[in-house]
């Protein structure tokens, strides 16, 4: 569980899997597949996603902007929508929730992959900007087991919402040397996915 872990809302099977099988062929993983807006509501509380791509038509009584309005009220996470509407009333709608991103659909492998990546990347920023940068004393101070120095430089990156590949290109090394780090990573926070372990060190930055 060291991928960024998605989750899409889609309502449409086949363009739910067209999407799935895009990202298991790059480095996120799929968190769950909703198909309507219950399924989703229940996939943010019990298997929280790092992000998610959200159909703005659902066939249900909330559409993909009221899972964005409560995604923004109750989960810290980026989302982007992926619709075949743009009409002046749907982008009224969905600019006041505020996404980190607006696909038209028809799409592609290539544009779902990078406006994926520059959501989650810009987010991440815009939402640690607002607090404290990260210091290793200050974690460490809360922790039974410390994080060591090598496992801070991957913290760091961690903490921009970086795909693993770029972790290790960053830090030339291996994509398996980053999972065995982040693994240790994760236990010493008491995370179980990205999104916990990110949560964590934004809790300890403000103690």
């Amino acid at each position: 569980m060291s991928k960024l872990r998605i989750l899409i809302v889609e309502d449409e099977p086949v363009i739910a899997e067209n999407i799935s099988m895009y990202l298991d062929n790059a480095d996120f993983e799929i968190s769950g597949i909703a198909y309507d807006s219950t399924e989703a509501r229940e996939q943010l509380i019990h298997n929280t996603p790092d992000a998610a791509i959200l159909d703005v038509n659902l066939g249900s009584e909330e559409d993909g902007i009221d899972i964005a309005q409560h995604i923004n009220e109750k989960f810290q996470l980026p989302f982007l929508f992926l619709t075949s509407y743009s009409d002046k009333e749907t982008l009224e709608r969905a600019k006041k929730v505020k996404p980190n991103g607006y696909i038209v659909k028809p799409f592609n492998e290539k544009t779902l992959l990078a406006s994926l990546e520059i959501a989650i990347s810009n987010f991440a920023a815009e939402k640690n900007h607002s607090l404290p940068p990260l210091n290793p004393e200050k974690i460490n101070r809360h922790l039974l087991s410390a994080i060591s120095e090598r496992e801070f430089e991957l913290v760091k990156l961690l903490y921009e919402g970086i795909t693993n590949t770029q972790i290790a290109e960053k830090l030339f090394i291996s994509v398996n040397t980053v999972k065995t780090h982040l693994k240790s990573i994760y236990l010493k926070l008491d995370a179980a996915s990205r999104y916990s372990a990110i949560m964590r060190l934004r809790e300890l930055m403000l103690k």
